[in-house]
């Protein structure tokens, strides 16, 4: 029989049979097409169509392979469930009607008219048309289609709460209850070693059915006893190699745990009275023992020889899927724990930030390259960055890390926004170059940044963005829209392509809000980028000063991000503050010989106004002379000297028109060139230069 589903076909029998058509015994496509004479007794595909009240309309399950199910017109569909399953399937029932995704292959518990339960593959489609409601598909599974089922639904995901989920309802075919505890390393993603096996530590990972559980028993996310994690991991590794076991009846469970209070944490109520133990084992040499598939029997129903060999089986087939999802945890958490440390920690006393990260999914491959940074720069002007690198995963992560933290440092070492994109830019290539040994499977060309510094002084922001969407500045009257900022290629563009990154300056008032984004946010296949541009800018304009900005933040986010998140989103909000005009003070002098007596005495007056201590007052003093004389002997042209009170100490500047850059030397005692940078260096906390369009300026700070 062809297994190839036509893409024309949408009968939820062709759907199914093409899945699963090489398990399907011959005859029993037509049978399943409807004749009752061709194949009639090997018919194990039928169909029920219910409403969107989940009540059966009508029924295709006459065959003997579903005999005693008593499936009646106008019934709940849920009849037909154990009472445990019913919330999980009604869950997926209605998951379908509200989305239209079906659900395929879930290996479910049917009810029989005489108590006993029938297994099958049940599949949830949408009916043709959404008002008709749904049609459930069933399969009645012989022994192999059951454990090939049950293997496809756990590989479906990466996920290790998920897999291991799918493993439990995949287990509880042969039990009342299934349980999957996982060794904690596996939980978190670390590597199980030979030697740590005997002191694991188990976590419960999957509890199926749904149910309120007995008081002291584990559930859901609960670490067992430390007493109950070596008892199981001591029985199912005898003669030194991984075993399943079986406890036949209660008597025999309460000799082996010993105590009540295992009992209760290990038994799931007092019906179950067996349990078979199977072991999730990693194959190797020697083998690593994963974790442990609990399934719990009621006294009547001990467990057979075949069924033992059915479970070892589906468990023995599935571990590696455990495993992979345990790699897939152990990079999400690498990723996110990058991604948090890069998040902004503050902005300084001048800059107000928050931002949120929200990832298109909640998994590593969801985790991309969206990054967002804010932080004050030694000379107290606030850096705001943000940046969306191409791809995700690992990979994105890395190079996020790497230009996150580049862009840092050279903010610092007092760069100008567009040289630190140069440098970006440069980097970006480098790391796209196959000799550099990183771009096997990845490429960063195409990530884009956007880089804002916001001096509190002057209240001007400079910024430069490469290939980034245009921030959203709103004034502190209330008005909001984007900047016109040129647009750019991005980082790493074919050098035909490169274009020169140019600074825009503006004027944020104090009160102002800039808003710096990823795509994600605006992104919408439905309407054009303008248009989400534009959206954003309307939100932004409703956030009020008084408003706590993180929730402002959270706010904004949750207003425009679509229910079918397809991006990572990123939002970096700032309110400016800036120093206070009393804090602050400028004074531009001519580059003659009597500069700095005249800088000392200003500087002097303006510090007995502010009450400052004698000794700091002599302290900031001798190094405006220092500085206004290299100042006159090195650069020339006019001075400028800034003085800055801050709650951190004074910090003084010193501009003038040289692009020399002032260095610290080993000189000896009698040398006079570059001493008064060695006062410069003892009399103040830090000290560094930052390059301005028309020359430099050298910053220090002293503490008051």
């Amino acid at each position: 029989m062809d297994s190839t589903p036509s893409p024309s076909s949408s009968s939820p029998f062709d759907l199914v049979s093409s899945a699963l058509g090489q398990y399907i015994p011959r005859g029993g496509a037509a049978a399943a097409a409807g004749d009752p004479t061709d194949g009639r007794q090997e018919q194990i595909l039928g169909a029920v169509n219910l409403d969107r009240e989940l009540r059966i309309t009508r029924s295709n399950l006459d065959a003997p392979a579903f005999a005693e199910l008593d499936v009646t017109t106008g019934s709940p569909f849920v009849d037909l469930l154990p009472q445990g399953d019913v919330p999980t399937v009604l869950r997926r029932l209605r998951q379908v009607l509200e989305t239209g995704e079906a659900h395929v292959a879930r290996v479910q518990r049917l009810r029989r008219g005489d108590g006993s339960e029938l297994v099958v593959s049940m599949s949830i489609l949408p009916a043709a048309a959404p008002q008709e409601g749904l049609i459930v598909s069933v399969i009645a599974m012989a022994r192999r289609l059951h454990l090939y089922a049950a293997e496809t639904a756990i590989g479906t995901s990466l996920d290790i709460g998920e897999t291991a989920q799918s493993l439990a309802e995949s287990l509880l075919a042969w039990g009342e209850v299934a349980a999957i505890d996982l060794d904690f390393a596996v939980w978190t993603g670390e590597g199980v070693t030979e030697r740590a096996q005997g002191r694991s530590r188990l976590r419960r990972a999957a509890l199926v059915p749904e149910r309120a559980w007995p008081e002291g028993y584990v559930t859901l996310g609960d670490d067992l006893p430390s007493d109950a994690s070596r008892l199981l991991s001591q029985a199912i590794r005898r003669a030194d190699a991984p075993q399943s076991i079986v406890i036949p009846d209660r008597e025999a469970i309460e000799r082996v745990l010993g105590s009540p209070r295992l009992v209760r944490a290990l038994v799931p109520g007092d019906r179950s009275a067996g349990v078979a133990c199977i072991p999730l084992v990693l194959e190797g040499d020697p083998p690593v023992v994963l974790g442990v598939a609990e399934v719990w029997r009621r006294a009547d129903r001990p467990f057979a020889d075949s069924e033992l060999l059915d479970l070892q089986e589906l468990v023995a087939r599935t571990s590696h899927h455990v495993d992979l999802a345990r790699q897939h945890q152990r990079e999400h958490t690498q990723v996110l724990a990058l991604q948090r440390r890069l998040l902004p920690r503050s902005g300084g006393g001048t800059v107000q930030t928050a931002s949120v990260y929200q990832p298109a999914t909640p998994d590593s491959a969801g985790v991309g390259g969206d990054w967002v940074n804010s932080f004050p720069l030694p000379d107290g002007r606030t850096a705001l960055v943000v940046g969306d690198v191409v791809g995700h995963g690992l990979g994105a992560a890395a190079t996020m890390g790497q230009l996150s933290m580049e862009a840092r440092a050279l903010l610092s070492a007092g760069l100008a926004p567009d040289e630190v994109l140069e440098h970006l830019d440069e980097t970006v290539t480098l790391l796209d170059d196959a000799e550099s040994g990183l771009a096997a499977g990845y490429s960063a060309l195409g990530s884009t940044c956007c880089i804002a510094v916001y001096d509190p002084v002057t209240h001007r922001v400079a910024l430069s963005s490469a290939g980034h969407l245009p921030p959203i500045l709103m004034s502190p009257d209330g008005r909001a829209g984007p900047l016109a900022v040129r647009p750019h290629p991005g980082l790493g563009a074919e050098f035909a392509l490169r274009e020169p990154f140019e600074v825009h300056t503006f004027v944020a008032p104090p009160g102002s809000l800039l808003a710096l984004y990823t795509d994600g946010l605006v992104e919408d296949p439905a309407v054009p980028i303008d248009e989400g541009i534009g959206r954003l800018a309307d939100v932004v304009s409703t956030v009020h000063p008084w408003d706590t900005l993180q929730q402002a933040a959270r706010r904004v986010v949750s207003a425009l991000v679509p229910t079918g998140q397809r991006d990572d989103v990123t939002l970096l909000l700032a309110r400016m503050i800036g120093y206070r005009k009393g804090d602050t003070a400028t004074w531009r002098l001519p580059a003659r010989d009597d500069a700095a007596a005249r800088a000392r005495a200003l500087v002097s007056a303006l510090l007995r106004q502010w009450s400052t201590r004698d000794a700091t007052r002599e302290k900031v003093l001798l190094l405006v002379s220092e500085l206004v004389t290299n100042a006159v002997r090195f650069a020339g042209g006019p001075i400028t000297v800034r003085l800055i009170r801050s709650g951190h100490g004074l910090l003084c500047e010193v501009g003038d028109t040289g692009n020399g850059r002032p260095r610290l030397g080993r000189g000896g005692l009698l040398d006079d060139g570059g001493r008064g940078l060695h006062v410069v260096h003892r009399l103040t906390a830090r000290w560094g230069v930052r390059w301005t369009d028309t020359g430099k300026v050298v910053w220090a700070e002293v503490a008051r």
